[in-house]
């Protein structure tokens, strides 16, 4: 089973690279651009065939390594 994580800061948090981005938008003619956020999209594969196993398994991966939960809040969806 394949899985998604997705991780982002939490909001409140600084993100300089999706502030850089957000200029650059703007610097391109892109008008109307409002906040940009960075994040990171992870695919995982798992030997799981529960779905809800899978994801518990997920977020559990999430937690202890894929995010720094201190500053970043995470997504897992099956795919």
């Amino acid at each position: 089973m394949k899985l998604r994580v997705t991780v982002f800061p939490k909001a409140g948090v600084l993100d300089p690279q999706g502030k850089a981005i957000e200029r650059a938008l703007g610097g391109l003619g892109f008008a109307g651009v409002g906040e940009v956020r960075t994040g990171k999209v992870m695919i995982v594969e798992v030997a799981e065939t529960d779905a809800a196993r899978a994801k518990a398994q997920g977020e559990e991966m999430a937690r202890k390594l894929l995010a720094n939960t201190v500053i970043e809040s995470f997504t897992v969806e099956i795919l």
